[in-house]
């Protein structure tokens, strides 16, 4: 992240996201898959450090290997095997989502997951009890947890869609994305931009 300063002179936080060179490695129909998508790489990757089933696939499409895959359904445009995508096909957008993985936390409390305020007061002989959730279920009907219940446990590392974020500026030069706020993720971690 960082920021940048409007034309009307206020800072406005931004992250900045490397938007490609994608090329297209595949291209699904709804006669021979089932469905239509267009599959894209992005970032080169070793030819070592790549299967023979991944780098069969990608000599059937003409390109070198990549790192990491995705698909994408409903482009606007006509798309052949070995098409670059730059940054470009962000000229007319104002606002994208973004879709990312969270930062992991790992093993959190229900204070730090969900934001609980702790039991009662810390005082008159109360020690250690100031971060537990408190009360999970009636005891003698239904004498069960419910599903659901908000409670300790794995915190972060799911996929995060951040909705309605504006495009402050396209540098194509280096196929860099200025985006309004933040994105899901860590630094340098792999997102997906969408119109």
């Amino acid at each position: 992240m960082t920021s940048v300063f409007g034309a009307d002179g206020k800072n406005v936080p931004c992250t900045v996201i490397e938007v490609g060179p994608c090329v297209v490695t595949q291209i699904k129909s709804v006669e021979k898959d089932g469905y239509a998508a267009v599959q894209v790489g992005f970032q080169e990757a070793k030819e070592k450090n790549t299967s023979a089933p991944l780098m069969g696939h990608f000599k059937k499409a003409g390109v070198t290997p990549k790192r990491h895959l995705a698909e994408f359904k409903d482009f606007s445009t006509e798309l052949n095997l070995g098409d670059v995508l730059t940054v470009e096909i962000f000229n007319d957008v104002n606002f994208v989502d973004v879709v990312g993985t969270s930062k992991g936390r790992g093993y959190a409390g229900v204070v730090k997951r969900h934001g609980f305020g702790g039991v009662g007061q810390q005082t008159h002989g109360q020690h250690n009890r100031g971060r537990k959730p408190g009360s999970i279920g009636a005891c003698s009907y239904p004498a069960k947890v419910f599903k659901g219940m908000r409670m300790a446990g794995h915190m972060g590392n799911q996929q995060v869609t951040t909705q309605n974020l504006q495009i402050l500026k396209l540098i194509p030069e280096h196929n860099l994305l200025l985006i309004k706020g933040s994105v899901p993720g860590y630094n340098g971690s792999i997102v997906s931009v969408l119109k």
